[in-house]
């Protein structure tokens, strides 16, 4: 079962390693403790990630003629997505991108999620389609998927990849390395694309697939849609700002072990001093689960600590301990509230202070939407202890 994370690596490694890993337990070869990490080694450029993504492409050239222009406003906001470092997708991305490079798939694969579940790892509807990918269960079981009861590998970001990576490499070697025609299968299903192809001969199907008999008007959309994403993103490519926003250390994806005496994800984050919004929007597959998981390898949130352990913080409360020795260097008490300025997120201010999302709406009762304006003061601390 496995819980994914951000840690450190070298692109695009990232993928291969949660390739090798065991099916039971993904990572089990390359689990590791923070220390021994070269902290040179644990994030890659962000502008690397989009740079094998764009050399992956295997239809790079863009034109008004060649993409939808409605398709093309309709995915404008994506290389916004990318940019944002509050919706910060990169390591999903960086991670989906170098699986496809490292099974030697073009990258326009990489786009799917987006047009699935905009890159929403617990993205679910019901009974039906699930996790970036949007597998249907017989799909995701058939391609190696663990599913049962308590807990669906779809929602999980590394286990959905490497099952959507072993579907479209069977699919693009299907159609002779069309990835339009290997898209039309991923959408409405290989039998029907063969019949197609079949039908029409395969010369004008490798020449104009979309106009296959028999092929739905949204499967043909569901190619210009990744198309004209990739053009969208292709033209961003060409504006030194929006290059310059990735230019930031992107952390990639690792994995360890749950202690068996863990409790609940949210109380071992809390622990660790780990971001429990963050392991939970990257672990969807996992982060509804109370107990029952310890000593397995899992997807964890390794690498750098966004907050403080909560047991050197107990310690240090009660004075004792070597958690932090008196010294005249000692950094500052840090700040009891902030005030909110003009453009900051409630995530952006809890990532600056080491603190969880969720603390800040609890302590400042910020109700559901939690919604915050310039001038406000918001306590740092719980208000109760």
């Amino acid at each position: 079962m496995c819980l994914l994370a951000l840690a450190g690596g070298v692109y695009p490694g990232w993928a291969q390693q949660a390739a090798d890993a065991p099916a039971e337990a993904r990572g089990a070869g390359t689990a590791a403790a923070d220390a021994g990490v070269d902290p040179a080694q644990q994030s890659v450029d962000g502008g690397e990630i989009f740079r094998q993504f764009r050399e992956g492409l295997a239809e790079p050239s863009c034109t008004a003629q060649a993409s939808d222009a409605q398709y093309r406003r309709n995915f404008a906001h994506a290389p916004n997505r990318l940019a944002d470092r509050d919706d910060d997708i990169l390591p999903l991305f960086g991670y989906v991108v170098g699986a496809m490079r490292q099974a030697g798939l073009p990258t326009e694969y990489a786009l799917i999620p987006f047009v699935e579940s905009g890159y929403h790892p617990g993205a679910a509807n019901g009974a039906g389609p699930a996790g970036l990918w949007q597998f249907v269960s017989l799909t995701a079981r058939n391609h190696g998927v663990r599913m049962r009861k308590g807990y669906d590998g779809r929602l999980s970001p590394v286990e959905s990849t490497q099952a959507a990576v072993r579907y479209l490499k069977t699919l693009h070697d299907m159609f002779d390395g069309n990835w339009r025609l290997a898209i039309m299968a991923y959408n409405a299903g290989e039998n029907r694309i063969v019949q197609a192809v079949r039908r029409a001969g395969r010369g004008t199907a490798m020449e104009r697939p979309t106009t296959l008999p028999g092929v739905s008007r949204n499967t043909a959309a569901y190619v210009d849609k990744l198309h004209a994403l990739a053009c969208v993103l292709e033209d961003a490519g060409e504006r030194p700002a929006w290059l310059a926003s990735l230019a930031r250390p992107v952390a990639h994806l690792q994995a360890t072990a749950l202690p068996a005496d863990y409790g609940s994800l949210s109380a071992w984050a809390a622990r660790e001093g780990r971001d429990v919004d963050q392991i939970a929007g990257l672990n969807p597959a996992v982060s509804r689960l109370r107990g029952g998981l310890g000593g397995e390898t899992m997807w964890v949130l390794a690498g750098p600590r966004t907050g403080t352990p909560a047991v050197a913080a107990d310690l240090r409360a009660l004075g004792g301990g070597d958690a932090a020795p008196a010294s005249s260097n000692a950094p500052a008490e840090p700040p009891a509230t902030h005030t909110v300025v003009r453009g900051e997120t409630l995530s952006a201010i809890a990532r600056r202070y080491g603190l969880a999302t969720a603390q800040l709406i609890r302590w400042n009762a910020l109700g559901k939407r939690a919604l915050i304006k310039p001038g406000m003061v918001l306590k740092l601390a719980d208000p109760l202890r």
